[in-house]
């Protein structure tokens, strides 16, 4: 049974933004709803630049991070749909430097110590189940690759040279033996730049920003917006990326990329997996499109197939040693996105079905097509683990269903 928003129990959401801004956990922050097609709330408190004191406001344009994979793995998908390419093929087809892969041996202690694997498939890269990974998690891969600062930055060279540099470290694990969050669907939008004949921003404009009107998002910021960028800040003293930090350090809100220096302004390597800046109202056009069938972009029957959980259970039961955007228990993994399976063991108030992403920077959107809800949550704070929003948020929506 679809139920309702109650206007007066949405208003909650009002004292509880504005606390992290009181209280010094976020510098700003936005909040969209949509029900049944129509905006029912939004708000916004606090600056997205504590220096200038300029306004979090609308238009806004922030750091969206893995929020970007989504919108990669739709793009992938409308590949598939075409007859262009299948999930089961290797990724080593469209990348050579795939061809000839190794894996780290069990209990490996160096980079060195590894052994021939298979190639991951398409499918294995997009569930995160490829065997590669990110230089935050913990591991022998990771630290090689934060040796290498292989993190897909926008100031990292291109696209194309970052997978080159990653095909030539061994993967974590045997492809499909687990999960672990990872750099697989920026190896997706290199995929997709090789089928396309064309660089990644463009293929993301062409098939997916302009046709949804998403007009103020892009690898780097548009030019008309530069005035908009949020600063992006970190309560840790160290490495904003840096997820296993304990030390926060004397500073709640340090800037670490500040609006007029940031490499956003000219993106060079195009991230598919976390290289978009956009504002609030261009994401919840996307998400808005996965809510109500695809929009033309793929048949809805697409659709229904990338927002199923496509792992043997959920992220929980295969043995990640990772860190996710989402809780593991009770959640799976669709294309692109956390699917929750059973709301009671993943903790947080739900419907069976939701899908959802977040980025690095804890911005959050999770899509309901039991009750026709999209959320899409503004902020730009790393690490994203810093603080439960998310799962607060969340329960202050579906607490205001009646």
């Amino acid at each position: 049974m679809t139920l309702t928003l109650d206007p007066s129990r949405l208003e909650r959401i009002t004292p509880w933004a504005a606390s992290y801004v009181d209280q010094r956990k976020f510098a700003g922050l936005s909040v969209l709803i949509h029900q049944h097609g129509e905006e029912t709330f939004f708000d916004s408190h606090g600056v997205r630049d504590i220096e200038t004191g300029a306004p979090f406001a609308r238009d806004t344009i922030a750091r969206i991070y893995s929020m970007t994979k989504p919108i990669t793995s739709l793009i992938l998908m409308m590949l598939v749909e075409e007859g262009k390419v299948h999930l089961d093929a290797p990724v080593s087809r469209f990348l050579p430097g795939f061809a000839s892969c190794r894996a780290l041996v069990p209990g490996a202690t160096t980079i060195d110590q590894s052994e021939p694997r298979a190639t991951p498939t398409l499918h294995q890269l997009l569930t995160h189940r490829s065997g590669l990974s990110y230089p935050f998690n913990p591991g022998v891969l990771p630290q090689a690759m934060a040796d290498q600062d292989l993190l897909f930055k926008s100031n990292a060279g291109t696209l194309a040279e970052q997978c080159e540099a990653l095909a030539d470290l061994p993967l974590a694990f045997a492809p499909g033996g687990r999960w672990e969050y990872s750099v697989g669907i920026d190896v997706i939008g290199r995929v997709i730049e090789v089928m396309a004949g064309q660089p990644l921003d463009q293929v993301f404009a062409e098939r997916v920003l302009n046709p949804l009107g998403m007009t103020d998002t892009a690898f780097s910021v548009p030019q008309q917006a530069t005035n908009r960028l949020a600063a992006l800040y970190t309560p840790l003293a160290g490495d904003a990326m840096d997820l296993n930090a304990a030390d926060t350090g004397g500073n709640p809100l340090r800037l670490v990329d500040a609006p007029t220096t940031s490499p956003f302004l000219a993106a060079t390597c195009f991230s598919g997996g976390g290289g978009l800046v956009g504002t609030i109202d261009d994401y919840m056009r996307f998400a808005e499109a996965l809510r109500m069938g695809g929009q033309g972009l793929v048949s809805p029957s697409t659709l229904k197939f990338m927002l199923s959980n496509h792992l043997p259970g959920d992220i929980a039961s295969l043995g990640p040693a990772s860190f996710a955007e989402q809780p593991m228990d009770g959640m799976g993994f669709g294309i692109g996105g956390a699917v929750v399976l059973d709301p009671a063991r993943s903790r947080v108030p739900g419907s069976a079905g939701d899908f959802s992403w977040g980025g690095m920077a804890s911005t959050f959107f999770w899509i309901d097509r039991v009750h026709e809800i999209s959320v899409v949550l503004f902020t730009q704070l790393s690490p994203s683990s810093s603080y439960p929003a998310r799962a607060e948020l969340k329960a202050l929506v579906h607490g205001a269903l009646m």
